[in-house]
């Protein structure tokens, strides 16, 4: 037989196996179901914005304190236009080239010497930060004086930065080192305004630390108010400014140190418009007594309540004038008042009261349970003992 009894088996085998298959359900042939897949996380996105932490406001930048002495355009100086009085000539002397003016005491002054100079004096504290409420403190220097001088015998700077009110500085020169009170172009309307505006600029300039930092600086320094500062023969150009140097809106207070010999008239109008927002502060000594007496007198006309000592606090509405003494005292008054340092202790009472402290949260007192009065257990009733009965 061909193949063998081996092929006779394989073929028999092969027979079996196709039969035992074919008895098999379907099922069981098909192909094992696939595995569903893997559930996984879906990926979590970002938060909604409510729910991210908010950042931390920016810190400010540091800066250092700057101190300088830059010419201005708009200085009082120099100024050839009219004089106080708006029509006779400022300069009214000629020496070949040279122009002069003849004061008051017959004095000559000239105008090389004395009304050239238009420096300005800008302080920018390492602490100023324009985010915070800032303001500008213009002193005004009196006779025989200069701003370097100022500078070092009145420490003005030192003054303003202990303050701690977030003060810029800013000094302009006027007649220098005579004995002169001459406005120069800050007789002029509008003048005030004008200088500001540079001074702005220039003080922008100075502090900024960075170019995102100017825009930041320059609305700080335009919309910042003015403490006006005059010492002797100061008061001058003060009071042109303050009725008509066209920022009268933006000047909040006026502190005069021993320094009001005239115009007593143009200060009263000021504050009376003013006291709503602004204060008036007046520190002198026999020196200028008489004129301070004339200013109350027509303060009090119109109406404003007068304080003869400095308040520890100096807000709207302060009207206050304190007699210090001696006329001696005037050459040192700005440094060594009383009281030691005026400018910057009246600046310092400038500062805004702390607020209030809040009021703690009223909680209501847990309820208290009265204790649980204990009743004494009555001892139970004793039952009759049995009694025998008795036998007959």
């Amino acid at each position: 037989m061909p193949g063998g009894p081996r092929a006779i088996l394989d073929r028999r085998g092969l027979v079996r196996l196709l039969i035992g298959l074919a008895a098999l359900p379907a099922s069981a042939l098909a192909a094992p179901p696939a595995k569903p897949p893997s559930r996984s996380k879906a990926p979590t996105g970002p938060k909604p914005a409510s729910a991210r932490p908010k950042p931390p406001p920016p810190a400010p930048l540091p800066r250092q304190a700057i101190t300088r002495i830059l010419p201005f355009r708009t200085a009082p100086f120099p100024y050839r236009g009219p004089g106080e009085d708006g029509r006779s000539p400022f300069f009214n002397v000629a020496q070949g080239r040279r122009r002069g003016r003849t004061t008051a005491s017959g004095e000559v002054l000239w105008e090389d010497t004395t009304y050239a100079d238009a420096g300005v004096l800008l302080h920018v504290p390492a602490s100023f930060d324009p985010r915070k409420p800032v303001r500008l403190v213009v002193f005004f220097h009196g006779h025989g004086s200069s701003i370097d001088r100022v500078v070092s015998d009145m420490e003005i700077v030192r003054q303003v930065t202990q303050a701690d009110i977030n003060a810029v500085l800013i000094a302009p020169q006027f007649a220098r080192l005579a004995a002169d009170s001459s406005a120069g172009k800050f007789w002029q309307p509008g003048a005030l305004a004008r200088f500001l505006e540079e001074a702005a600029v220039r003080l922008t300039d100075a502090a900024s630390v960075n170019a995102a930092d100017r825009p930041v600086v320059a609305a700080a320094l335009r919309a910042a108010p003015v403490i006006l500062v005059a010492f002797s023969g100061g008061y001058k150009p003060a009071a042109f400014v303050l009725d008509r140097g066209g920022a009268t809106g933006r000047i909040v207070g006026v502190l005069l140190l021993d320094a009001l010999y005239d115009e007593e008239d143009r200060y009263a109008r000021w504050f009376t418009a003013a006291r709503r927002r602004g204060f008036l502060v007046s520190l002198y000594t026999d020196s200028t007594a008489p004129r301070q007496a004339i200013l109350i007198d027509r303060l009090r006309q119109r109406g404003v309540g007068i304080g003869t000592a400095l308040p520890a606090t100096v807000q709207a509405g302060t009207a206050a004038f304190v007699p210090c003494g001696s006329i001696m005292r005037h050459g040192r008054f700005v440094l060594d008042g009383p009281p030691h340092d005026p400018m910057r202790v009246v600046l310092t009472a400038t500062r805004p009261p702390p607020p209030p402290p809040k009021p703690p949260v009223a909680t209501k007192p847990a309820a208290v349970r009265p204790p649980a009065t204990t009743s004494k257990a009555r001892p139970p009733a004793k039952r009759p003992a049995a009694t025998k009965p008795r036998s007959r």
